[in-house]
């Protein structure tokens, strides 16, 4: 068994390379689909630390070139994976800490690699891009990247002082509504036009008039992203951007039905016709498995972490993709005692804190002792499998 020791003498062993990651990535904040030097930088560094890496990976189905793979592999054995997210936001940058929890996942793979010796298996470090767009784990969990391995795992980003063993996710689908109508003068002919606008706006009466009839875990937001330029002219044209979520995918045919009848009687009732367009492609909720739960937050308090509850699920993450296809786990690691809301500057500069570097330690003392539990312990993968088949069978 290794200690605990070892597991924290190994993190700190690479621990100032990583800090130097998380302000280089801070500096980068590359937006989705185009982290060329974050993925780099992390593709370097694990291959320094003996790592194989394939980078880019995946590029032919992702269409762009910034995933990576890297696998270090000790003889036979069960095969877990760290995944790293790497991409930020418009104008705020880093506002969801991608430069820190990525780094983190790193961190934890460098350790592993200098606990080599002691585990028998593979160990990967997965670059996962555009997070916050077309996540790149939902192609590659569709491909079966993610289907032989016995752990997928990586940190999140939080704070307030508390962390938690596993975050909770919706189900996720964005499409973009386009309304067709008939432009006329809004003065001199206005019964020769049909207002798309007039048909965009009656599309979200029509949804909040379902509301009461919507589950409490179902979410509808929407918004106008075009209906005309002037006044004096009625719109044939208007576009909204709308996304729905449910705390389980199967809901999302029955919420997508609903929400294209509203559509398609909206524009019925004002002489128009509308289009769907998909705007992101579908986020799978979370296929929770409780060993990995019970585990994790054993080991988050090990390392010094105050540890509570596991959140209602409030967002969506492509980790929740990876969920249907392996054990997977995403716990939340508070890198300031302040709370601060995700996808803000607050949170942004916090990671480049004394706290965040401390805090990304002793989360990646929590990955990599959840990976060694996972590829040394049978009885507990075979605890971790049996438990993940049962949640996968309770989804349906």
């Amino acid at each position: 068994m290794v200690q605990p020791s070892e597991i924290q003498a190994a993190v700190r062993a690479d621990a100032e390379d990583a800090r130097q990651l998380v302000r280089q990535l801070f500096d980068y904040a590359e937006l989705p689909y185009h982290e060329e030097q974050s993925s780099a930088a992390m593709a370097k560094l694990l291959e320094q630390a003996g790592f194989e890496v394939e980078y880019p990976f995946f590029q032919e189905k992702l269409g762009y070139g910034t995933a990576y793979r890297a696998t270090l592999k000790n003889g036979e054995g069960p095969k877990v994976a760290f995944l790293a997210e790497y991409d930020a936001l418009p104008i705020i940058g880093h506002g969801c800490g991608h430069n820190l929890h990525g780094p983190l996942s790193v961190l934890a793979g460098l350790a592993m690699a200098r606990l080599k010796d002691r585990f028998s298996g593979t160990v990967q470090v997965i670059g996962t891009p555009a997070e916050e767009e077309n996540g790149a784990k939902i192609p590659m969990a569709s491909d079966g990247v993610f289907d032989d391995l016995d752990l997928a795992v990586m940190m999140h980003s939080w704070s307030g002082g508390t962390s938690c063993p596993d975050m909770d996710v919706l189900s996720l689908r964005c499409y973009v509504a386009e309304f067709y109508g008939r432009e006329a003068h809004a003065v001199a002919g206005p019964w020769a036009g049909a207002s798309a606008l007039a048909a965009a706006r009656k599309f979200l009466d029509l949804v909040d008039a379902r509301r009461e009839s919507f589950t409490r875990d179902v979410r509808f937001n929407a918004v106008l992203l075009e209906g005309g330029s002037f006044p004096n002219t009625i719109p044939g044209y208007a576009k909204i951007r709308l996304e729905f979520r449910t705390d389980s995918r199967g809901k999302l045919a029955e919420m997508d039905r609903i929400v294209r009848r509203c559509a398609e009687g909206a524009a019925m009732a004002m002489d128009c016709t509308v289009t769907f367009t998909p705007g992101l492609l579908d986020f799978d909720d979370m296929v929770r498995v409780d060993a990995l739960e019970t585990e994790t937050a054993r080991l988050l308090a090990e390392n010094g972490e105050t540890v509570g509850e596991i959140l209602p699920a409030s967002g969506s993450s492509d980790l929740g993709n990876v969920s249907y296809r392996c054990p997977s786990i995403q716990p939340l690691i508070s890198i300031t005692d302040e709370a601060l809301a995700l996808h803000t500057q607050k949170l942004r500069d916090a990671t480049l804190l004394p706290a965040a570097h401390r805090a990304m330690k002793r989360g990646a003392c929590t990955l990599a002792g959840l990976a060694l539990r996972v590829l040394n312990d049978e009885a507990f993968r075979a605890a971790v499998r049996s438990d993940f088949q049962r949640a996968l069978k309770e989804k349906g």
